[in-house]
């Protein structure tokens, strides 16, 4: 069985969210050298090809046993068990396409327990976000406003602008929000 490194390297850069110019600078090559790989016009040593790896990152055996999962025109449902959670300590973050390949922004249903929050530091990235309450009441931060939202109530926001969530009620806070550039 032959691998097609190419079209593997293609899948898992796009998966992981990056051009090919992106992926060149950060492993110092030109982008055509990356675009001559994918093609498979240039069979890379297996020291230059862990030196592209490492700029995604991603581990040499890694790379040849990872699943790839590509998205197609066909495949836009995303089923509750394809709904990777990336969160911890109370809180949850159930990503809507998280392998869509070239993905532009982040969807998410989020589920924090009563009393979490999102930490004592605010955050702040580049892009904006907004959300919709579904349950719950969360108390947003945002800059030096604090405002109480409940079922049916939303926000949107440039993200660079220092924020916080919480959940101040004493049920499950739910919140399907959305985000871009993808932070997550």
């Amino acid at each position: 069985m032959s691998i097609d490194v190419g079209a593997r390297l293609r899948a898992i850069r796009k998966q992981k969210g990056f051009s090919q110019r992106e992926l060149a600078k950060r492993v110092g090559v030109t982008n055509s050298t990356i675009s001559l790989i994918e093609q498979n016009r240039v069979s890379p040593s297996v020291g230059s090809l862990k030196k592209v790896l490492d700029g995604i990152p991603i581990a040499l055996a890694d790379f040849f046993t990872l699943e790839i999962e590509s998205d197609t025109p066909e495949h836009f449902v995303y089923k509750v068990d394809e709904q990777p959670d990336l969160g911890s300590d109370g809180i949850h973050y159930f990503m809507i396409g998280s392998r869509r390949p070239g993905r532009q922004m982040c969807i998410m249903r989020e589920i924090m327990a009563p009393g979490s929050d999102t930490g004592k530091e605010m955050l702040d990235h580049e892009g904006e976000e907004g959300g919709v309450v579904v349950q719950g009441t969360l108390e947003l931060s945002v800059g030096d406003s604090v405002q109480l939202l409940g079922p049916g109530e939303g926000y949107y926001f440039e993200s660079s602008r220092p924020h916080r969530f919480r959940n101040v009620g004493d049920e499950p806070l739910i919140i399907v929000s959305a985000n871009t550039p993808p932070s997550f």
